[in-house]
């Protein structure tokens, strides 16, 4: 009888002795909380495709906030969403300092000051009535460079309101390049981006879109990433970082966990990757079917990510993986 001589699984006999040569750690520093603030609410409402995740009152936004900070959540992305009376062609709601996103963002860097990174979605989607990410041209389509200037009034507005960090994510060409020079110029240098450098035109984003109430009429085909390519990715990445991005993204994260590795091997900046509301809606669905064990799956994905090259994950499970993970 012959015997291995070389025998692996002695370092998985115990948990204990599973958690000495575990590769990839978890922490909560790296975990980013998506926070939905819906203009005119006075108690939180929940999201019905993605169960335990809130449209925010004012209110309730800086309670979540203070949980997360308490959990050790790294950071907070926040998107606002408007009413439809301040929807209008040019997403004029997301540039008024008065408007929905920059009171959130007051409002969280009030409740938690540098304890964490306070961050502000950089996009016209959820304020145009039309649904898309840019103005329109004549035709319909998404007019890139008369965009610019409305992201590059973006961003200061988030900076006057004291945000940490913005998060363009409308994929319009030389997005990152118009918002680094708009925020110099309003002697913003300190405030960081976070480019969507890689975000793909998928089908995982539906429980999103009822999140925000989005009006969108069509497809964002013409201007986010094609599924099908990676090297197109890369060169998205080599651009954004050019520009002046601080950190790159890929979105969504599970299903392009070739995309972070490859970004990761190219770049030496820090890469994201958004854990998106599809992913979020297909494991919660299951676990409520019996069909998947819950806590196992969600921290199997997070891992998977991580694995893959990203150092940061935006997740709507943040603050309670960073609860189980300190405690």
């Amino acid at each position: 009888m012959s015997y291995p001589e070389i025998r692996p699984r002695r370092l998985r006999r115990s948990p204990a002795m599973r958690r000495l040569v575990e590769e990839v750690r978890l922490s909560p520093a790296e975990l980013v909380l998506p926070l939905f603030l819906k203009e005119g609410l006075t108690e939180p409402r929940e999201i019905s495709s993605l169960p335990g995740v809130m449209q925010h009152s004012r209110e309730s936004l800086r309670k979540a906030a203070h949980e997360a900070v308490s959990a050790g959540v790294g950071g907070l992305m926040l998107f606002g969403v408007p009413t439809n009376e301040h929807k209008d062609e040019t997403g004029s709601a997301g540039l008024d300092p008065d408007g929905i996103l920059n009171v959130g963002i007051r409002d969280l860097i009030a409740e938690v000051g540098d304890s964490t990174v306070v961050m502000g979605d950089l996009c016209l989607d959820e304020f145009t009535s039309h649904g898309h990410c840019g103005v329109l041209a004549a035709d319909g389509s998404v007019d890139n460079d008369a965009t610019l200037p409305l992201y590059a009034q973006m961003a200061v507005a988030q900076a006057d309101a004291g945000v940490h960090m913005v998060g363009p994510s409308g994929m319009m060409d030389g997005q990152i390049g118009v918002v680094r020079k708009a925020l110099d110029e309003a002697n913003y240098q300190d405030v960081s981006i976070l480019a969507y450098s890689a975000k793909y035109a998928g089908a995982f984003y539906g429980p999103f879109r009822e999140a925000v109430e989005s009006t969108l009429q069509g497809d964002r085909r013409q201007y986010q990433q094609d599924p099908p390519n990676l090297r197109e990715a890369l060169r998205e990445v080599d651009l954004d970082i050019a520009e002046g991005a601080d950190i790159v993204m890929v979105k969504p994260g599970l299903p392009y966990l070739d995309v972070i590795a490859a970004i990761r091997e190219r770049v030496t900046v820090p890469v994201a990757a958004y854990q998106v509301s599809g992913e979020y809606a297909m494991v919660e669905a299951a676990a409520r079917n019996g069909w998947i064990d819950r806590d196992r799956v969600i921290l199997e994905s997070l891992t998977s990510i991580k694995r893959a090259g990203a150092q940061i994950t935006l997740t709507y499970w943040a603050t309670e993986v960073a609860q189980k993970l300190r405690y």
